[in-house]
């Protein structure tokens, strides 16, 4: 989905060579490093300083700086471009940032990789003061953990609020619900009275924004906001608002407490979801809860939804020792200060493997992800809680490791195989709309032809993501990826251009909005500027080898062949939008070439060669090195035989040093396979022949032309394939259901055309299955 009207992350395309230069090169592919050798890449020295911005002030200074050295040039525009002290120190400018770049990637990578080990949360000013608010056993007025009363006095910020954001953030609900909590922590126990009053007055300035709907809020705000208020109020603390706008807001309260707290439905019946949410938000309700109930919510850890808020608040009110332990574990953990949920763990390092994905630089940190995975696959065999109890978590871990190869079986979702049970739990209650768009996608990784389960979560999920974007519009970033997942399902997309779109739209702050923000040490940031640094590099990469493919065709003469479509852009967009690591070039140009000479080839076979021309390609194919220059019955021969005997022999070559075993002869065969099925339709069409259905999807399958593209670039991608494996059964069942589904695509396309053509020039008639009359990709 496009991006118009709005600014993106991503640079412009590369227009001047040198940009590129900049970049940390690895070690380049064969095909780009013969070519790179052959071309002049200048870079200008405000080019260089433009790029420097991307890395740290100081570093950028001493790229900077370089101008001013002791090899300081004359001033530029005394110089002519290309002169020898220009290119000196274009060179230094170069080197010395593609240096400074590679080691920021580096500590970013660095960076990134310790968050996967162990997730870096912030402390959160609204539970730590909740834990600071549970007494001692046996004396009631001594608090049970000083340490977190201690850090509610020390990090008060100067304008009277407690955010978990070190320099003090701007009002919002979330700084209201944490100020109010720490106030009333600080009342409890008879502290901090200075403390007390600014926070007061902050809360005071910043009321209208409790009253205001329209602004987004934490989990729960209107129902743990309130009943904190009227503690507030209950203890004697007075607030520089009005009364009336005190009295409103407990009013809205004692409604919403109507309409929730005896747990109904509009049927009448219990609802788990509306229990769920009630204990979860208890903080709020107090002695108005039966603290028992609320205990079967319990978790194995000995927290309520491993929330240290909700966990201190049923100790506030009744004592249990698997919660305290579990206090006791978070508070020695992290000290004076909680974080807002723990263990955030497997759903957090999930959601990550999620992003890297998503943004195109999983394979930086595939053997962490593969780590993550293993694990996630073990709690899921083990139906573990922290897995299971909640919805997204439970939908995710289900797609990511079955898109990973995992054996993991639809049937443990079929608790959410109806809509009714979602709106049951917590996240349905809540009417969780990333929830469902989890489902939904979870929904598209089916690997059976009847996995109902899959079906119907598919069915009622998509319709409930279609009604949201009907009744909300699709502004905001969620519901842009609402409506992208609902239009696009993961295999009707191409991986490079769905990482470009997905890191033009990915949100750095990436805060996670509980009861409180839950925003992981900068991660997001890191995460996108590697994305963007990743992307434009490999866009220099595939510049590179487009520029290489173009100069290959016209060496080859393919583009004087009048009858052959020029679909090289079309042909490499293809390799590049699914094979896109930039290591892997190889791989991309060899099926890149084949896409050329396969779309040249049937051409050739469709329009462009005579019964003569055809038979004599195929005998050359046949002798392949035993050929002779007088062997060619046409100069369109000779140039279509001599391009698929160059670019096989060096594509074969290439492959080989990569399987370290020859497999030249298997490319040959693949293509004197193509072009038998090639001729074989070629006479069905002189003949005017309808073959029966069997004959045309036998040969189809084959003349779809995916042998020559899909299987010598396997050779190319690392993997040591034997040859057993790639004339085996299950090798051979894959390629022809491949072929089939490409055949039956493209036929049916090519008809609609067809279709479409004879309807304009008033024809009544147009012969069954005689589809190979269309030319492939139009």
């Amino acid at each position: 989905m496009s991006n118009a009207g709005g600014p993106s992350v991503l640079p412009a395309p590369c227009r001047q060579a040198g940009h590129r230069a900049l970049l940390p090169l690895p070690a380049a592919p064969q095909f780009v490093a013969r070519f790179r050798s052959n071309r002049r890449v200048r870079l200008t020295p405000a080019s260089a300083v433009v790029h420097a911005s991307r890395i740290p002030p100081s570093e950028a200074r001493r790229v900077r700086s370089l101008a001013g050295s002791r090899h300081r040039p004359p001033p530029l525009h005394r110089i002519r471009s290309g002169t020898p002290c220009c290119a000196y120190v274009e060179k230094m400018l170069v080197a010395e940032t593609a240096s400074l770049l590679d080691v920021h990637r580096k500590d970013r990578e660095a960076r990134i990789r310790k968050q996967l080990h162990k997730v870096e949360l912030p402390p959160s000013p609204y539970d730590t003061a909740w834990v600071a608010m549970v007494p001692l056993r046996g004396s009631p007025r001594t608090p049970c953990f000083p340490q977190c009363v201690e850090w509610i006095l020390q990090n008060q910020h100067e304008n009277g609020s407690w955010d978990n954001n070190d320099l003090g953030s701007s009002a919002n609900k979330n700084v209201l619900l944490s100020t109010l909590a720490c106030v009333l922590a600080l009342e409890k126990w008879n502290l901090g009275q200075e403390h007390i009053r600014r926070g007061l007055h902050f809360i005071g300035r910043h009321f209208s924004l409790v009253m205001d709907e329209e602004i987004a809020a934490p989990t729960g705000f209107n129902m743990i906001f309130p009943g904190m208020l009227s503690l507030a109020v209950g203890a004697g603390l007075q607030f520089p608002v009005r009364q009336t706008d005190i009295d409103w807001i407990l009013q809205q309260w004692e409604m919403e407490l109507k309409r929730s707290v005896d747990g109904k439905t509009l049927a009448g019946e219990k609802s788990y979801g509306r229990e769920a949410y009630m204990a979860y938000v208890s903080e709020g309700l107090g002695n108005l809860l039966d603290w028992n109930e609320v205990m079967k919510f319990q978790r194995k850890n000995g927290s309520l939804f491993n929330s240290p808020s909700t966990t201190a608040a049923a100790l506030v009110h009744n004592y249990d020792d698997k919660a305290l332990d579990y206090l006791n574990m978070v508070v020695s953990k992290f000290g004076g200060a909680v974080p807002t949920v723990y263990p955030l763990n497997m759903h957090w390092k999930l959601s990550m493997v999620d992003s890297l994905e998503k943004i195109g630089i999983s394979r930086h940190f595939s053997s962490e992800i593969e780590g993550i995975l293993d694990m996630a696959y073990s709690f899921w065999l083990q139906r573990d809680e922290e897995i299971m109890m909640d919805v997204a978590t439970c939908a995710m871990a289900f797609r990511l490791l079955r898109m990973n190869g995992y054996d993991v079986s639809s049937d443990e979702l079929s608790h959410l195989a109806e809509a009714s049970n979602f709106h049951n739990s917590l996240q349905g209650y809540l009417n969780d709309t990333k929830s469902v768009l989890e489902l939904y996608k979870a929904s598209k990784v089916s690997v059976a032809e009847h996995e109902l389960i899959l079906d119907n979560i598919g069915n009622w999920s998509g319709s409930l993501l279609s009604e949201k974007l009907c009744s909300e519009g699709v502004q905001g970033l969620p519901n842009l990826e609402v409506e992208y997942a609902v239009k696009f399902p993961f295999y009707t997309t191409l991986e490079r251009l769905d990482h470009k779109r997905n890191i033009e739209h990915f949100d750095a702050r990436g805060s996670h909005i509980l009861k409180t923000e839950c925003l992981p040490y900068g991660i997001n940031q890191e995460l996108l500027a590697l994305a963007v640094d990743d992307f434009t590099f490999s866009q220099s990469i595939y510049q590179d080898e487009l520029l290489h493919l173009d100069r290959w065709v016209k060496e080859n003469r393919l583009d004087q062949l009048q009858f052959a479509r020029q679909k090289l852009t079309y042909c490499y967009l293809s390799a590049a939008a699914t094979i896109f690591p930039p290591e892997l070039s190889d791989a991309r140009i060899s099926w890149a070439k084949n896409g050329v000479l396969t779309t040249v080839v049937d051409d050739f076979f469709d329009v462009g060669g005579s019964k003569e021309e055809l038979e004599n390609l195929i005998a050359l194919v046949e002798k392949w090195d035993e050929h002779h220059k007088d062997d060619f019955c046409s100069e369109q021969v000779r140039i279509v035989f001599c391009a698929l005997y160059t670019t096989v022999n060096q594509l074969g070559s290439i492959a080989s040093a990569v399987q370290n075993r020859d497999v030249k002869n298997h490319l040959i065969e693949i293509w004197l396979l193509l072009l038998r099925s090639m001729m074989t339709e070629a006479e069905w069409q002189r003949s005017q022949y309808v073959p029966t259905m069997e004959e045309y999807m036998t040969n189809g399958v084959v003349s779809f032309a995916l042998g020559p593209i899909v299987l010598p670039t396997l050779y190319c991608v690392g993997e040591k394939l034997l040859g057993s494996a790639v004339k085996n059964q299950e090798y051979s069942e894959l390629f022809r259901l491949m072929s089939t589904c490409g055949r039956l695509l493209n036929d049916s396309q090519g008809f609609e055309v067809c279709w479409a053509l004879l309807s304009q020039k008033s024809l009544c008639s147009c012969r069954p299955l005689n589809a190979f009359f269309f030319r492939k990709g139009g």
